[in-house]
């Protein structure tokens, strides 16, 4: 249970940290360099949008508790195996240089020897296997950066 709780809390840094960096330039200071007067942010010109399908699974059998950070930030109680596909688009250079951070902590399931282990987990990128936890053996979260 504090693995668990371990991993959530270093999610969830992970992901208040994520894209925090900034170009102090007296030019910038204080809004986006890529805003528009409405202060939202908008795609760099000639940069072009990237596009990626995400996909999060949790491999066991029974149910389990999941946290996951993809298009949303959710914890849910699931049946395994689970798996959620989103499509993230990075619109920004800094999004694009920096990342997007995306990652599953999975919860604890039955081993075969009775006890209890964190479920194994993995994250693939455009059908590209990225991040494991060795099967539940590591007994870490899965975490990737999208870039």
């Amino acid at each position: 249970m504090r693995k668990i709780i371990i991993g959530t809390a270093l999610v969830l840094a992970t992901t208040v940290l994520t894209g925090c960096g900034s170009d102090d330039s007296p030019a910038t200071v204080g809004k986006s360099a890529n805003a528009n007067a409405s202060g939202k942010p908008q795609p760099d010109a000639g940069s072009g949008e990237s596009k990626h399908e995400v996909t999060l699974e949790v491999l066991g059998t029974g149910t389990s508790q999941v946290y996951y950070n993809l298009d949303t930030n959710k914890m849910e109680k699931v049946t395994l195996p689970w798996k959620k596909t989103s499509t993230i688009t990075l619109t920004t250079d800094a999004e694009k240089r920096a990342g997007l951070s995306v990652s599953v902590v999975p919860g604890s399931v039955s081993g075969p020897d009775g006890m209890l282990h964190a479920a194994a987990c993995v994250i693939t990128v455009d059908g590209k296997k990225v991040a494991d936890n060795q099967g539940g053996k590591s007994d870490k979260m899965c975490q990737y950066k999208v870039k």
